[in-house]
């Protein structure tokens, strides 16, 4: 997804027909260190940690972030992140040119690109791309929910024709492209043994486990960009933290994500490794099913925010890995924005157990009631859902229920509404450089019961994120954008809790590696950098 820095419409850098230095003033033709074509490619095995395995390998249904992180070396993208939150053009030539004040985009492509099975990547394949999540209703349809139709005007020209001017549409073309033909002839195969046109090929995987991926010798941009280092990856899940980290004590794995904040000083002290690490653009929150159950009402849910302290919970269990936030919005985001992130901030209340009590009252709680909160496979976030379990008992529940689901059975739950299945939840989103990222995927009613589990009636809140993201005006976009999150803030429909360092333990052997503020791009070949082993 998603999971920079610049909100709104984020200048597409690059061109292909200018042959670009990369950050060192070098050609990326040499990529850096010698890959050129026609020299014998270097013979090098990565080994690196996941914190969870993929689920799917088509990009067009991948709604995670293991998924997405092997599809980014399998399939190139339409545009592609640089090492930041820069985009660059990969399968399309150039940047799009704009017309019909935001609502049309033109987008030029390649008439290089192929696929490891040899076809061509086509101006229709490119419009399957952006076109089938909707026309599939996938998990990702929202992304491109705006674009009302799509032509090819010819062989490297496509157009794209938007239904409202949506101000975050470049990086909805930050998209891995897929074959059409192979795809649609069996969709379910697709998934499991993909055609791209990225740098590697898959050899063999297994469903929430490992991945094995090996260089294409025949990559097709080779020519111009060269081939990368490595010849082969293996990605393999580690969830729990030590043994996560242990693994790269040991050797077995040379480089780890997400280093859990009780650990930073033993990678630290791991001999020849390092720790890379970037501000994510995410967010984690504490979410109330609004729909059904006592959390339905108001009153309860700030009696909830009463029973425990947030800012508490996150220095004992997030920081240094994270960092405390107020707000549906990445930090970045909010002073890109000029977000009112003081004022958001005063409105979680702290730990006041006697306050909590008079609101359960207030609101005639059963204090027989059994509460359940559930949590994903995940040490932080079921600190955070433990910590309000701990303060609904000192205030006088006996029967609380903290949950830890596989991400399956969460996901499920929490999409239901269902009073039986949660009366709150504890996640976490990585969305793209744009506001709409997170207020519209999380929080609004148009996708309720997919990525928002919340079951609001604010109406008046929901339509305003709905206007922000029909328009062209910046200004316009940042006041609806601040009106309906403080209404949504205020009635409590989330706590907001923390963002995360997209963080990586590397050892000592592994050159040009580099941290990304998305945490679902996991760069070791690009214009801009391409990893090596000693």
């Amino acid at each position: 997804m998603k999971y920079v820095g610049a909100g709104g419409a984020v200048g597409l850098a690059g061109c292909l027909g200018d042959e670009p230095a990369d950050d060192n003033g070098e050609d990326p033709g040499e990529n850096g260190n010698g890959t050129e074509p026609g020299e014998e490619l270097p013979d090098q095995e990565l080994y690196f940690a996941q914190v969870k395995g993929p689920l799917d390998l088509d990009p067009i249904v991948a709604n995670d972030v293991p998924s997405v992180q092997i599809i980014g070396q399998l399939y190139d993208g339409l545009y592609e992140y640089d090492l930041g939150v820069g985009i660059d053009p990969k399968i399309a030539s150039d940047q799009p040119t704009v017309e019909r004040d935001g609502t049309r985009f033109i987008v030029p492509i390649r008439d290089d690109a192929e696929f490891q099975n040899g076809d061509p990547v086509t101006a229709e394949d490119v419009i399957h791309t952006v076109r089938a999540p909707y026309e599939e209703e996938t998990e990702n349809a929202a992304e491109v929910d705006m674009v009302e139709s799509a032509e090819v005007i010819d062989e490297t020209t496509v157009q794209f024709d938007l239904e409202f001017p949506y101000g975050a549409f470049e990086t909805t073309l930050v998209r891995y492209v897929v074959n059409e033909s192979v795809r649609t002839e069996d969709r379910e195969a697709y998934n499991v043994d993909p055609v791209g046109s990225g740098p590697f090929q898959l050899v063999d995987w297994d469903q929430e486990d490992f991945a094995t991926v090996e260089r294409w010798d025949d990559y097709w941009d080779g020519d111009r960009i060269g081939y990368p280092n490595l010849a082969r990856i293996e990605f393999d899940p580690i969830e729990e933290q030590t043994t996560r980290v242990t693994s790269l004590q040991t050797g077995d794995n040379d480089i780890i994500e997400t280093i859990p904040p009780q650990l930073y000083e033993t990678v630290r002290g791991i001999e020849d490794a390092t720790i890379d690490e970037e501000p994510g653009v995410g967010y984690f929150y504490l979410a109330f099913n609004c729909g059904e159950g006592p959390t339905a009402d108001p009153v309860v849910r700030e009696a909830v925010d009463y029973v425990f302290s947030m800012d508490q919970a996150i220095e004992n269990f997030v920081e240094p890995a994270g960092v405390r936030q107020v707000s549906p919005y990445p930090l970045s985001i909010s002073e890109e924005w000029d977000f009112p992130i003081d004022e958001w901030g005063d409105i979680e209340h702290d730990r006041d157990l006697d306050a909590a009590e008079d609101l359960f009252e207030q609101a005639g709680v059963d204090w027989d009631y059994d509460w359940r909160i559930i949590v994903p496979p995940d040490d932080m976030r079921e600190q955070i859902g433990v910590s309000i379990g701990d303060g609904l008992q000192n205030v006088g529940f006996d029967n609380v229920e903290v949950q830890r689901l596989d991400w399956g059975t969460f996901t499920e739950a929490y999409q239901s509404g269902d009073e039986d299945d949660f009366n709150m939840y504890t996640l976490g989103w990585s969305g793209s450089p744009d506001p709409d990222a997170f207020a519209y995927h999380l929080l609004s009613q148009e996708v309720e019961g997919v990525t928002n589990g919340t079951f609001h009636d604010y109406d008046e809140a929901s339509d305003k994120i709905t206007e922000a993201r029909r328009s062209a005006d910046r200004e316009e976009r940042r006041q609806l954008y601040i009106e309906a999150t403080t209404e949504l803030l205020e009635e409590r429909v989330h706590l907001p809790a923390y963002n995360l360092q997209n963080s990586y333990g590397i050892s000592g052997r592994v050159d040009d590696y580099h941290a990304h503020p998305i945490s679902s791009v996991t760069r070791v070949f690009s214009e801009h950098n391409n990893v090596s082993v000693e």
